[in-house]
C-alpha cells in the first residue's frame, strides 16, 4: 500500500519581489528576521552561498539560501503509515511552508528578493543545496542528518542577501 505524501503548496506571497533587490541587511534587521523564525516554531536557520560549480551542476542562476529547519512531530513521525499520518503530515508541512511564505515576504517588504524552493520541486535537489551548505550530511538511508537533529523537516528561501556572517543559529531542542 502506498500513501501519498505533502499536496503541493499554493503560492501565498503577499507582495512581489522589489525590482531592484538590495543585498545587505543590517544587524537589527537580520536579528529581527532570525527573532521571527524562531518565534514561528523553527528549529534553526543557516546560510548558503552556492559555489559556481553547483550552480552550473543544477543550471540555476542564483547564489544565496536561507535554510530553514522545523522538528517535525515525534507523534506523527511514530505512527504507522496511513492515510491519517499523510494528513497529519500534509497539514504540518503546510503549515511551516506558510510560514516561509510569511518569512519570504518579511524580506520582501524590507527590499530583498526572497523565493521559496519548495521541497517537493524536484528542479533542485534541496538535499544537495543543504550538503553543499555544509549544513548537513545525506544518511545511507538518504536522509538529510542536519546539525540539530535528524527528525527535521525544511524549506528553503533563494534571496538577493549576502549573509556572510550569519553561519548557523539555532535553538536548543532538548
Amino acid at each position: 500500500m502506498r500513501f501519498k505524501y505533502h499536496q503541493p503548496v499554493p503560492n501565498s506571497y503577499g507582495c512581489e519581489n522589489p525590482h531592484h533587490p538590495s543585498t545587505t541587511i543590517s544587524d537589527d534587521c537580520l536579528d529581527e528576521f532570525i527573532n521571527i523564525a524562531l518565534d514561528s516554531n523553527f528549529a534553526g536557520l543557516s546560510y548558503s552561498k552556492l559555489s559556481d560549480e553547483f550552480k552550473e551542476e543544477w543550471d540555476i542562476c542564483w547564489d544565496n539560501i536561507i535554510i530553514l529547519k522545523y522538528l517535525m512531530s515525534g507523534e506523527i513521525l511514530k505512527m504507522e503509515p496511513s492515510k491519517e499520518k499523510c494528513r497529519l503530515e500534509d497539514n504540518e508541512f503546510h503549515d511551516f511552508a506558510y510560514k516561509t511564505f510569511a518569512l519570504a515576504d518579511i524580506l520582501r517588504k524590507n527590499g530583498f528578493k526572497a523565493d521559496l524552493l519548495n521541497p517537493i520541486d524536484d528542479r533542485v535537489s534541496l538535499r544537495a543545496i543543504a550538503m553543499q551548505s555544509n549544513d548537513a550530511i545525506i544518511t545511507r538511508n538518504n536522509m538529510c542528518m542536519f546539525k540539530e537533529g535528524l527528525n527535521l523537516g525544511l524549506f528553503m528561501i533563494q534571496t538577493s542577501l549576502k549573509i556572510f556572517h550569519l553561519k548557523v543559529k539555532m535553538i536548543c531542542m532538548g
